[in-house]
């Protein structure tokens, strides 16, 4: 079975890291969360990055507010795919920072990133990149995409009355 971790700098940023763990259970995947720090657990963070793929983790999910180091970090030291979540935190400005610190990543670190709180959206993408290799995620995946085209052709029949 697929497993992803969804870590966070603090517990401030579980609201919104709970639509990832949300998706991602609605595909059925395993989900690990965690609280890892980059600036307050640094010792914590290098060892989750070192050692998440031998845990059984197939794609990190890593939501950061303010400087947002966190996905970078974990992207630094794993060999497993990060996808960066920035957060609007109290500490941000108007999330800009926590945008432009995971998106702009120097060459060889790759960090996936969504929009601004768009944890939905890395659950989802989570199940895509699982979903390449497995064949049972792709279908989960392409009913789910035949589900939202649905939405949209019904809540279009609906406007029309």
């Amino acid at each position: 079975m697929s497993k992803v971790a969804v870590i966070m700098g603090s517990t401030s940023d579980l609201p919104v890291m709970q639509d990832a763990i949300d998706i991602l259970k609605g595909f059925d995947i395993e989900v690990e969360v965690d609280i890892v720090s980059a600036h307050r657990t640094p010792e914590k963070l290098f060892d989750y990055g070192k050692n998440a793929h031998t845990r059984g983790i197939n794609v990190i999910i890593a939501g950061a507010g303010g400087a947002a180091h966190l996905p970078g970090m974990i992207a630094s030291l794993s060999p497993l795919p990060v996808i960066g979540v920035p957060v609007k935190s109290s500490n941000s400005i108007d999330g800009w920072d926590s945008v432009l610190s995971i998106l702009q990543m120097p060459g060889g670190v790759p960090v996936a990133t969504v929009a601004l709180n768009g944890a939905k959206n890395a659950g989802i993408l989570a199940a895509q990149i699982i979903g390449a290799t497995d064949k049972c995620m792709l279908d989960k995946v392409l009913f789910y995409k035949e589900g939202l085209k649905q939405k949209v052709i019904e809540g279009a029949k609906e406007i029309k009355k």
